[in-house]
Parts: C-alpha cells; sequence; structure tokens
C-alpha cells in the first residue's frame, strides 16, 4: 500500500472513532456554504472483458478537486439536496503494466444530499479530456478522453471539514478519433478530506 493511502487512512479510523464526530456536522452551515476544496488518494483497475477493454491497468490516483454550490437546499425528504459544480485536476500513475501517467481535468455536476445527519451522500457524473502516456499501442492516441459517475459520502469530522469515501466507474478512449481505440474501463476507490468555506 502506497503512502498517499496510509495517511488518509490512518486520519480516517482516528476520526471515526472520536466521540466529538458525531457531534461535529452543522447542517445549517452547510447549507450556507459556498466552496470546496478537497484532495482524494486512491486505487484503480480496470475490468478486462467490460466492454472492449483487454489491457489490465492499475493505477495509484491522486485529485485535487474544486467545488463550487450552484444553489441553496432544494427539494423535501431523503432527497433534499444542494446542486455542485466540481473541477478535477487529476493524476494517475500507473503501476501495472508500466509506471506511467495519465493527466488532464475533469467537469463534474453533483447533487449533495442534506437529509441526514453527520453523513452527506453525494452522487456525480462528468467527464473530461486526459494526456494519456501508458504506452499501450491499443489505444492508438495520447490526447483521449474520459467520463465518469459515481456516489460518495463526506463524514463530518468538524464544523466544516469531512473526511470522504468514494467509488467511481472511469472510462478512456479516444473517441474514435484514432485507430486502434481500445478504452480503459475501470472502477477507483478513493479517500480524502474536504473542507467547506
Amino acid at each position: 500500500m502506497t503512502a498517499t493511502l496510509i495517511i488518509p487512512i490512518i486520519v480516517m479510523a482516528l476520526a471515526l472513532f472520536s466521540p466529538s464526530a458525531a457531534r461535529a456536522f452543522d447542517n445549517e452551515s452547510f447549507k450556507s456554504t459556498q466552496r470546496e476544496y478537497t484532495l482524494l488518494a486512491g486505487y484503480g483497475i480496470t475490468h478486462r472483458g467490460f466492454g472492449a477493454t483487454r489491457t489490465q491497468v492499475q493505477t495509484c490516483d491522486a485529485i485535487a478537486r474544486y467545488g463550487h454550490f450552484l444553489s441553496g437546499e432544494l427539494g423535501e425528504g431523503w432527497y433534499r439536496g444542494r446542486h455542485e459544480l466540481l473541477l478535477e485536476l487529476p493524476l494517475h500513475l500507473a503501476v501495472d503494466p508500466k509506471e506511467r501517467v495519465m493527466t488532464g481535468g475533469y467537469l463534474f455536476g453533483s447533487w449533495k444530499f442534506t437529509s441526514l445527519n453527520e453523513f452527506v451522500p453525494y452522487l456525480f457524473a462528468g467527464g473530461g479530456v486526459l494526456y494519456v502516456d501508458l504506452g499501450l499501442p491499443s489505444m492508438g492516441s495520447r490526447l483521449d478522453f474520459s467520463y465518469q459517475g459515481g456516489t460518495g459520502v463526506h463524514y463530518f469530522i468538524g464544523k466544516n471539514t469531512a473526511l470522504n469515501l468514494e467509488y467511481r466507474y472511469h472510462h478512456v478512449s479516444n473517441a474514435d478519433t484514432a485507430e486502434p481505440n481500445e478504452p480503459l474501463n475501470s472502477s477507483k476507490v478513493l479517500i480524502g478530506v474536504s473542507f467547506f468555506r
């Protein structure tokens, strides 16, 4: 396990067992926050046989995220929440089969569910552009595109600070702009920390 994963895991474990954690979330404060700053780290692996994916690629991932809330609290009941626009700068370091990188930018729409205490689940979807230097002749181009969708949860350990656990489906291909065009369809699990202002 890499050092980028060990530190967030230790912080998350300490926070989960903190007696003050259950009282940390301030729903009224969260309803009025305008910005989110998040750092995520995690692991991804392609699913050979899913779609046209034939190559196994494993990655260690580091993502910096900026979020801007587009609305106040909307709706009623369990689906009550807020719209958010997310901008991400990812670094995907391939650890198998070769030590190579993918980097670029993503833009997502997100819905944060605000009806619970302590926990704020969320959904997101979107995509972006990636520079892919994996050395795979099956991909045909270094300029590729990604679409993604996923879910996660914020667990508040302070009034404006939360730990994250997130899953996302991650697709990369060149959108038939070059041949060959084997896509990379993968799952990523990420943990991190968010600050709301």
